[in-house]
């Protein structure tokens, strides 16, 4: 979702112009009574504050004939609350000089504001009215609708290869929910009444569902008493069942044809591949900077500049809280077929399962991903978010610290094994992306 609200002061912020050091990051987390979980870190080396709240509902958590809500929550929260009119949540983070967004995965749904330290009380009013108050009013719902319908023309129907992760979704998942995507489906929105909505409010966007993260220029004594003041009263709610469906093991290759409205033709290889915080998950995560991170990386050097065969190629994993897919996908240059690209693209996964990669290589890898690690804990956004992550996904809040480490244990030999693993074509979609037929 694209509400961004900057001043000049909150530019500075998001972008990361006050950036940490590479040291340890302390915090300290605690659980309300009402099942909320709170993290706070206390950082004074910038007059700012980021307030987050994560809920642990995405796409994943939807019904087969209701999906889209955990997205279409994302827009409704901006709505109003009972004490909020609409359109006021902009403006007070606005004359405040603070910026927000919100963003939706299959997993959860992450809001946040920046602010200047002194409006911390603002961002926890906010967002602890968005968590007892909000409006879910036929009102808003009719206006989301059309920004959904939107976002959805802009992004997916009317954008070049826009589809490409929807067309892998929904042939690499036969049972679970990550085979839809977190914009749903329109018609679903569209058929869904006032009831649906404020069931979906009432059953997730509820304290025993929520993990509040706030990072920056804050005490924990007076964050504590803000916190207890707007959150401890707001009542439990009850336990989420949440998905248990797993998905069978790929026995063999899906093979496809997607037309679009492109010019040049693509292919995607979309393996399936184990869920995030697992050891093999790491060696996946690490394959996938080792093909596209970089001019020298294997699918940039090889298919754009050596051979000529590409104008893009790249890979990247979609984490996810269950086993996910890594794409890895090649657009053809002028002239040049997809059986060559696609050939082409398996010879370098070929080398992979084949060739231990160099030391060179393998050092340059590990200092990418260092550098990633590092870059992603430079804001104070980006610290709350990843405390947030760590502790829903993976519960150790502490991995901002020590996950580096388990990047640091994968060899290079367990890069050969993941590539033989995961990398082979009766784990994979293969879809040929091609131009329309012109009539």
């Amino acid at each position: 979702m694209k509400k961004i609200l900057f001043s000049c002061f909150a530019t500075l912020l998001t972008f990361g112009l006050f950036a940490q050091d590479a040291q340890k990051i302390e915090f300290e987390e605690f659980d309300l009574d009402n099942g909320l979980h709170v993290i706070l870190h206390e950082d004074h080396s910038t007059p700012i504050v980021a307030v987050s709240i994560m809920y642990h509902v995405g796409s994943k958590n939807e019904n087969t004939d209701k999906t889209g809500f955990a997205h279409f929550f994302e827009h409704l929260l901006f709505e109003g609350s009972k004490y909020i009119k609409r359109g006021e949540i902009d403006d007070y983070i606005e004359n405040a000089g603070g910026a927000m967004n919100a963003n939706t995965s299959f997993d959860r749904t992450f809001y946040y504001e920046i602010l200047p330290s002194n409006y911390l009380e603002l961002g926890l009013w906010i967002e602890s009215e968005r968590l007892l108050h909000a409006k879910v009013e036929n009102v808003g719902i009719e206006t989301q609708r059309k920004v959904v319908k939107e976002e959805r023309r802009m992004r997916y129907d009317n954008r070049p290869y826009g589809t490409l992760l929807e067309e892998v979704m929904k042939r690499a998942y036969t049972v679970h929910p990550y085979r839809w995507m977190p914009i749903g489906s329109m018609e679903h929105l569209d058929a869904a009444v006032e009831a649906d909505y404020v069931n979906f409010y009432k059953t997730y966007y509820v304290p025993n569902n929520a993990t509040l993260s706030i990072a920056g220029d804050i005490t924990k004594a007076d964050a504590k008493a803000l916190i207890e003041k707007y959150f401890t009263d707001i009542p439990k709610g009850a336990e989420i069942k949440r998905p248990n469906i797993v998905e069978p093991a790929m026995t063999a290759e899906i093979r496809d044809t997607v037309y679009d409205n492109i010019q040049l033709p693509a292919i995607i290889h979309a393996y399936r591949i184990p869920e995030q915080g697992t050891p093999d998950y790491y060696a996946v995560e690490m394959l996938s900077t080792l093909l596209s991170r970089g001019n020298s990386s294997r699918l940039k050097k090889i298919m754009v500049d050596e051979k000529q065969l590409c104008i893009q190629a790249g890979s990247f994993p979609v984490s996810s809280e269950d086993p996910g897919v890594s794409i890895n996908y090649g657009i053809s240059n002028m002239g040049v077929s997809p059986e060559v690209v696609e050939a082409a693209m398996n010879e370098i996964i070929k080398d992979l399962q084949t060739n231990l990669i160099t030391e060179k290589e393998f050092q340059k890898l590990q200092n990418q991903i260092e550098n990633d690690f590092v870059s992603s804990n430079s804001t104070v956004v980006g610290i709350a978010e990843s405390l947030a992550n760590y502790h829903v996904y993976l519960g150790d809040a502490n991995l901002i610290n020590e996950e580096i480490k388990r990047y640091q244990k994968v060899t290079r030999e367990d890069l050969k094994a993941a590539a033989n693993k995961y990398f082979k074509e009766s784990n994979r979609v293969a879809l040929y992306w091609l131009a329309k037929p012109k009539n």
